[in-house]
C-alpha cells in the first residue's frame, strides 16, 4: 500500500518484563518466570496458585506483570485504571522520542492508534461489587475509566497530542490493528507521524467468557502439543514510534483480513490466514524464502493451533523457524499483536539482540500427528547476524479478524 515506515523506539511492559532490555533477557532465554506460581518464581515451576479473583473455582496460571504500576496524573484522574497504567509504563519509555517528532512536525501532526480489548473493566468489575453490595459506586469511580476508547484518548491528553486518536477493538488482532490503521493516516496526509501499539489487563470477565468457550488450560498453556487444551491468560502493553525515516527496525509490509467464518472459532482450512500471510509478504515485497522467523498466534487451542499450522506449512512450508510466546507471557489478548511485534523488534535490534537469538517455542515435545511440521525453535537457536532480515508476526482473532505484520532491519536514522 505504502512505503515502508521507520521504528525507531518501542516501549513495553509485560510478565518478561519491563522495557527492552529485561524483556529481551527473558524472551530469548525462554523464560516463564513472569507466570504467577505457588512461591518464588522459578524457571520451571510447580503447581500455579488459585486465583479465584480471576476465576471462581478454577486453579489457572496467569502472566502477571508483577510491581507498582505509574501514577494517572490527577488532571487525568477520569481515565485512572490498571490499562492505562500499563499503557503509561510503556509510553514512558518512549516519551522523549514523542516529543522529538512533535516538536518535528506539531502535536496537530501526530496520531495516536492504540488497541485493547479489556480496556478498564476490571475497575467496572470492581465498581459493580461495590454497588451490589453497599447500593452506590464507590468514591472515585468513573465510568470512563472502562470506556473501550479511553486508551487512546488517554494516551494522547498524556503528551498533548492533537492529531487523529482513537482505539482499535477487533480482540486478539487490535494491537497489531494499529499499525495498520495508523499506517493508513500517514499515507493519506492525515499526520506525519503516530503512536501505535495496545494494552490489556486482566480481568475476571475475560477468564469467565473463555472458560465459558472452555478454552482455558489449568496448566501453562502448550502451543501446537498433542496434548494443548487451551490458553493461559496475561496482561501487558507495547507502545511504538511510526515515521517515515529510516530506523534500525523497519515495519514492512501489512496484511489484513477479515474471513467471518464464525464468531469465535477460526476457519479449520486456515484459507484466511493464509491469505493475511501472503498479503503481508506482497506488501513488504517479500517472498516466504527471505523471513528468517515467524512469531506464531499459538494460542495453544484445538482449533487456533490446527488452523494456524496448516495455513503456515502452505506459505512456508516446514523449514522456517517459528514459535508461540505465549507460552512465557500468556495471551495478552488486544496486546499481543503489539507485544509480539515488538518482540520481533527485539529480535531485529543488534543493540538488543548482539547474538540474534530467536524466541524459544515452550512445550512439552509432543506433535500432534494430525498437524503439518512445523520448525519450531529450540532455545539457542539463531539468524545469520548480518545482512537483509525480516520476520513475521501473527494475530488471529475471533470473527476472522485476521492481520500480519513483517518487521525488517533497516539502518541508522
Amino acid at each position: 500500500m505504502s512505503a515502508s515506515l521507520g521504528i525507531p523506539a518501542i516501549g513495553l511492559v509485560t510478565p518478561l518484563g519491563r522495557g527492552k532490555a529485561a524483556t529481551a533477557a527473558s524472551l530469548f532465554a525462554g523464560s516463564r518466570a513472569g507466570l504467577v506460581w505457588e512461591g518464588e518464581h522459578r524457571e520451571v515451576p510447580p503447581i500455579p496458585i488459585p486465583d479465584d479473583r480471576l476465576i471462581a473455582g478454577m486453579t489457572v496460571p496467569v502472566g502477571r506483570v508483577e510491581g507498582a504500576l505509574p501514577e494517572i496524573p490527577d488532571h487525568l484522574s477520569d481515565y485512572d485504571c490498571r490499562n492505562n497504567r500499563l499503557m503509561l509504563a510503556a509510553l514512558q519509555e518512549i516519551s522523549d522520542d514523542v516529543s522529538a517528532v512533535a516538536d518535528r512536525y506539531g502535536r496537530d501532526r501526530v496520531a495516536v492508534v492504540l488497541g485493547t480489548s479489556t480496556a478498564g473493566i476490571a475497575e467496572g468489575e470492581a465498581a459493580w461489587a461495590s454497588f451490589r453490595q453497599d447500593g452506590a459506586w464507590p468514591p472515585g469511580y468513573r465510568y470512563r475509566q472502562q470506556e473501550t476508547g479511553n486508551l487512546a484518548d488517554f494516551a494522547a491528553r498524556m503528551f498533548g497530542l492533537t492529531g487523529p486518536a482513537y482505539t482499535v477493538a477487533t480482540a486478539c488482532s487490535s494491537g497489531a490493528k494499529s499499525f495498520a490503521s495508523a499506517r493508513r493516516l500517514i499515507a493519506l496526509g492525515l499526520c506525519d507521524a503516530a503512536v501505535v501499539g495496545g494494552a490489556d489487563s486482566l480481568c475476571r470477565m475475560t477468564l469467565g467468557g473463555f472458560r465459558s468457550l472452555e478454552a482455558v488450560s489449568a496448566r501453562p498453556c502448550n502451543p501446537f502439543s498433542a496434548n494443548r487444551d487451551g490458553i493461559t491468560i496475561g496482561e501487558g502493553a507495547a507502545a511504538f514510534v511510526l515515521v517515515r525515516d529510516l530506523a534500525p527496525v523497519m515495519l514492512l509490509g501489512i496484511g489484513e483480513g477479515s474471513d467471518a467464518h464464525h464468531v469465535s472459532a477460526p476457519d479449520p482450512t486456515g484459507r484466511g490466514a493464509e491469505t493475511a500471510m501472503r498479503l503481508a509478504l506482497a506488501d513488504a515485497g517479500l517472498g516466504a524464502g527471505d523471513i528468517a522467523y515467524v512469531n506464531l498466534h499459538g494460542t495453544a487451542t484445538a482449533l487456533n493451533d490446527a488452523m494456524e499450522s496448516r495455513a503456515v506449512a502452505a506459505v512456508f512450508g516446514p523449514e522456517t523457524p517459528c514459535s508461540s510466546t505465549k507460552a512465557m507471557t500468556g495471551h495478552l489478548l488486544g496486546a499481543a499483536g503489539a507485544c509480539e511485534a515488538a518482540f520481533l523488534w527485539l529480535a531485529l535490534h543488534p543493540e538488543f539482540n548482539p547474538s540474534g537469538l530467536l524466541p524459544p517455542h515452550l512445550w512439552d515435545g509432543v506433535p500432534d500427528a494430525a498437524l503439518p511440521r512445523l520448525a519450531l525453535t529450540e532455545p539457542g537457536a539463531t539468524v545469520p547476524g548480518s545482512g537483509p532480515l525480516a520476520m513475521l508476526s501473527n494475530s488471529f482473532a475471533f470473527g476472522g479478524n485476521n492481520m500480519v505484520l513483517v518487521l525488517g532491519r533497516g539502518g541508522s536514522s
